[in-house]
């Protein structure tokens, strides 16, 4: 990783929000953590263990219809075995979240009893919404909070200041600004980052971030790339020779001999997010 990501990728909003999570949480009874399923591991922000201690805790696997389906089904089962209760889920179409308001009852069960015990048994639940940018949490809140739209857009960083969604059920959602960390102790994990779009693409070179992507695509899944581009025989080829190839089958031609890698990265990161390179889990 170079200094270059190491200065620019965490902005002075996302220090804000740490204190905006650690100031809220007297107000929850729960932490509802949003990660990517294709990056079950690196999208998930270290410090958010710390931050919220011993607070009941539901994870969304999101965008699972993009991940691998057994990596998907062996992360549950780890959490699970963590006691933590894990749900598999597509916010954009609402796959699986209809499992969320009996999640949030099952885990916050205890609580729930003593409400009723106190002569509250209508009390709201209240959960704080977290996640590194670019999982999908407004998406979540948009289909759960049925119309009462939060802001939403496939880049990092939309989201700027806590707001409150009444989802139904007795169940209130706390929404906060997605948060990254300080710095990445794996560079490997800023890497993986930047192929699902947590981090801006313009913090490296489009081509050295595609290049990467090729990197673990040939080693875990060469055969997506196989029946994609229409290639074959390139497990001796450099990662980057590898982008040439890719860029020369789909016609991507600057000048007699040269071809635009350029626009083959973009394309291919294109293609990775879209899920037209199949379902695959980098973690």
């Amino acid at each position: 990783m170079n200094e270059k990501m190491t200065v620019q990728w965490f902005p002075g909003h996302m220090a804000k929000t740490r204190r905006l999570i650690k100031e809220s949480l007297p107000l929850v009874d729960a932490v509802c953590e949003i990660v990517d399923a294709r990056l079950p591991e690196s999208s998930r922000n270290p410090e958010i263990d710390e931050i919220v201690g011993s607070k009941p805790r539901i994870i969304l696997l999101n965008k699972a219809d993009l991940a691998d389906d057994k990596a998907t089904a062996d992360r549950i089962k780890k959490f699970a075995e963590a006691g933590i209760k894990a749900l598999p889920v597509d916010c954009r179409s609402g796959k699986g979240l209809d499992k969320f308001q009996p999640a949030v009852k099952e885990v916050l069960k205890d609580k729930i009893q003593a409400n009723i015990d106190r002569g509250m048994g209508g009390k709201t639940l209240r959960v704080m919404v977290v996640g590194i940018p670019n999982t999908g949490k407004s998406s979540f809140i948009n289909r759960m909070a049925g119309g009462v739209k939060a802001k939403v857009a496939d880049k990092p960083g939309v989201t700027r200041g806590n707001q409150w969604f009444n989802i139904g059920q007795g169940i209130e959602l706390l929404d906060t600004p997605g948060v990254l960390w300080p710095k990445f102790e794996d560079p490997e994990v800023g890497f993986k980052l930047t192929f699902i779009g947590s981090v801006k693409d313009d913090i490296l070179d489009i081509q050295e971030i595609a290049v990467r992507l090729l990197l673990v695509m040939q080693k875990n899944y060469p055969d997506r790339l196989e029946a994609r581009y229409k290639i074959s025989d390139f497990e001796d080829l450099e990662p980057y020779e590898l982008l040439e190839l890719i860029a020369k089958k789909r016609g991507m031609l600057l000048r007699k001999g040269e071809y635009d890698t350029e626009r083959a990265a973009v394309m291919l990161l294109d293609e990775y997010r879209g899920g037209k390179l199949g379902k695959i889990t980098l973690d």
